[in-house]
């Protein structure tokens, strides 16, 4: 019996133990994020590229089938140098048949200028008539007059001669060719596109509501998409006036602060649009926790490394994150994922931080 009392004891004492110390609960590993006031707006992101402000769209000016094409797209050309050929022959043609009228002209001339010179001199004599003399003279001013005109039509064959080679008027890149060799222009036609290198601008394609309704403060931070490093920012030089059909979007040049030198003609580039707002605090959408029609989030005392939620109003809200107007305070983390299953005081152990 003695015995047996002894371990119905310790039995009791044992149980007595189990209470009082009951299994601790499991520290929860969560996703976290440090809270940081912002007072900035970002109000999109677009992909453009990089272009010359001034483009010049070349052609020639008399009509022609092109012999060949003188450089390729890419290649840089200085002032006056040749681009393309037209087929001579016509032009050729056409010089030699006016230098023909020329020597025609200037024959006519010379025995119109000898008949005159002629009857002047029967006439001071006294042996000629005035008449006579009338007409040499009219004669020669009229041949005077067609030898003006001959000699400006061979200096107009020999321009359209010369135009039937195509040059630049200003050093450039060329940028694209809308003919080729063998093709048959007309005068005017565009032919060939040569950019100035030296001003570049930004160009992209805003959607119509955001460009009608761009704030004055508005800031575009330019960046290569090839090398995010490389980058500067600009302002608007110009929004085209009509969206375009099929996209609804409107074409905005945009003036560069600097021009990087990785920043050539063509290069892809991202334009990340921002505007000054007043300071808030914007979070992920997954820290929310909605309870009885009320918001509140998670907030993590690093020190004791435990949780406890904090009742906050939300402003607005996107389909990834939502805007507070108070509530928490910048440097404070907050639980950004896992919220459902936390309880107050519960040990945590986070982690870095996640993507925002």
């Amino acid at each position: 019996m003695k015995h047996l009392a002894l371990i119905l004891a310790g039995s009791l004492a044992l149980l007595a133990c189990s209470k009082e110390e009951p299994a601790p609960e499991p520290v929860r590993p969560v996703l976290s994020v440090e809270v940081k006031s912002q007072d900035q707006a970002n109000l999109g992101r677009f992909a453009g590229y990089i272009q010359a402000r001034y483009e010049s769209n070349l052609g020639f000016r008399v009509p022609g089938r092109i012999a060949r094409r003188a450089v390729d797209v890419g290649a840089e050309v200085e002032k006056g140098a040749l681009l393309a050929v037209l087929d001579p022959t016509d032009q050729q043609n056409q010089l030699r048949a006016a230098q023909g009228d020329l020597a025609r002209v200037q024959a006519q001339w010379i025995n119109a200028q000898a008949n005159a010179r002629r009857q002047q001199e029967l006439f001071n004599r006294g042996v000629g008539a005035q008449a006579q003399l009338d007409i040499a003279q009219t004669d020669l001013k009229t041949t005077q007059a067609s030898l003006d005109q001959a000699r400006a039509a061979v200096d107009q064959a020999r321009d359209q001669l010369d135009y039937a080679q195509l040059h630049t008027d200003h050093a450039g890149i060329v940028t694209a060719w809308n003919a080729e060799a063998g093709q048959v222009v007309s005068a005017g036609q565009q032919v060939v596109a040569l950019a100035r290198p030296d001003i570049k601008e930004a160009v992209i394609d805003l959607p119509a509501n955001l460009a009608e309704r761009l704030p004055p403060d508005v800031v575009f931070l330019v960046a290569a998409q090839l090398d995010p490093g490389v980058h500067t920012t600009a302002t608007v030089r110009e929004i085209e006036p009509q969206a375009q059909s099929a996209t609804r979007t409107r074409r905005a040049r945009l003036t560069l602060a600097d021009t990087p030198a990785a920043f050539r003609l063509g290069t892809a580039i991202s334009v990340t649009l921002s505007s000054a707002v007043a300071p808030r605090i914007e979070l992920p959408l997954s820290a929310v926790q909605e309870v009885d029609g009320k918001s509140r989030i998670w907030v993590i005392d690093m020190q004791n490394q435990t949780v406890q939620h904090r009742d906050i109003s939300v402003v607005s809200r996107t389909a990834s994150h939502v805007l507070l107007d108070g509530g928490v305070q910048p440097g404070e983390r907050v639980v950004s994922a896992g919220v459902n299953s936390l309880k107050p005081g519960q040990k945590v152990k986070t982690d870095e931080d996640s993507p925002r």
